[in-house]
């Protein structure tokens, strides 16, 4: 590393996260970092004690500052943290991850040594419980999640996306931005974007952020919905960027619905469809769950089951109308007038 290490801002949309923030804000304000730093939360409007939490952190840190998000959407708060910051690298954090100690470090250098224009690594998810441990578990398999680098891990090399992200600010500019009409999947279309542009992004394991799954169900089924829902408008909104992981999960939700159709209505081998899912998924799960307890191991198949199912269903039922609105709608969400980098 330079003796002179390039000034950081973090950036952190945070909406109900009471129960992570502190946490999140002390693993940032730990960094093994040389460089001047300012950690910038937008805060949405929040119905728990998120606020005051964030308040109290302005106080007893000088380095920490908060800039308003009325909408409560992510994209809409990352601009404007964006907006609000001062520095030419920008780090991603999210109100409940993790940082390792050495993770903007580690950024940084990398950002010098590829010339990538965003880095990024693993999305390592832990939990707090046996429900969240299970969902971590799915969340780290490939038959849970396919081959996504970031989740499963692999060699560092150049990537469609990655978590979170640590950016050059000239490259957010030059993008005008993340496009505030993706509620979901705004990483993967910004990165796009960049990529459009001629700008690498770099995927490394050696840059790991812890990540709290969602703590029930019904959240994590809402979850991945929305995932599903929003994948479907970037495939309409970029022609050419959907592969087959993307419709692994719609092709089982209407395989097993008609298998159980078929199985009902016309002959009983129809049920060997959603039978053979659920069979993969619970031989998939006992992997998967090396080392956890018996009540987390057993909740892991529900896990898998609720992320494939409702990422496919909110593929297959995202409306058209989305893409249209966010086609309507493009334009720069940051200004580009900084010039600086690394």
């Amino acid at each position: 590393m330079p003796a002179q290490q390039p000034a950081v801002s973090v950036i952190m949309p945070v909406l109900n996260e009471e129960r992570h923030l502190r946490d999140s804000v002390r693993h940032i304000l730990g960094q093994e970092y040389a460089g001047e730093m300012e950690v910038v939360i937008a805060l949405g409007p929040s119905k728990d004690r998120t606020d005051e939490i964030a308040a109290e952190l302005v106080r007893e840190d000088p380095r920490v500052v908060t800039v308003p998000n009325p909408s409560g959407r992510t994209p809409a708060a990352l601009n404007a943290a964006i907006k609000a910051s001062r520095h030419p690298i920008v780090v991603r954090v999210d109100g409940h991850g993790m940082l390792s100690p050495n993770y903007i470090a580690t950024a940084v250098r990398l950002l010098e040594e590829t010339g990538a224009q965003n880095v990024g690594g693993i999305m390592h998810a832990e939990g707090e419980n046996a429900w969240e441990d299970a969902v971590a578990a799915a969340m780290t398999s490939r038959i849970g999640v396919g081959n996504a680098a970031f989740h499963t891990g692999g060699k560092a090399g150049p990537a469609d996306t990655v978590y979170l992200g640590v950016f050059r600010r000239e490259a957010l500019e030059r993008a005008g931005g993340y496009n505030e009409e993706f509620i979901r999947a705004q990483d993967w279309e910004l990165n796009f974007r960049i990529r459009e542009a001629g700008g690498l992004i770099w995927f490394s394991p050696e840059l790991k952020v812890q990540y709290r799954p969602r703590p029930s169900v019904r959240a994590l089924a809402k979850q991945y919905k929305d995932y599903g829902r929003w994948r479907h408008v970037v495939a309409r909104y970029h022609s050419g960027s959907i592969n087959l992981r993307y419709l692994a999960s719609p092709t089982a939700l209407c395989a097993i619905a008609a298998g159980v159709v078929v199985g009902a209505a016309v002959s009983p081998w129809g049920f060997a469809v959603p039978a053979g899912y659920l069979a993969a998924i619970t031989v998939g799960s006992v992997p998967a769950g090396k080392g956890l307890s018996l009540k987390a191991r057993a909740q892991i198949p529900v896990a898998m089951a609720t992320m494939h199912m409702s990422w496919g269903f909110g593929f297959l039922t995202s409306p058209r109308s989305l893409a249209a609105k966010v086609i309507a709608s493009r334009r720069p969400a940051v200004s580009r007038d900084f010039a600086d980098g690394v």
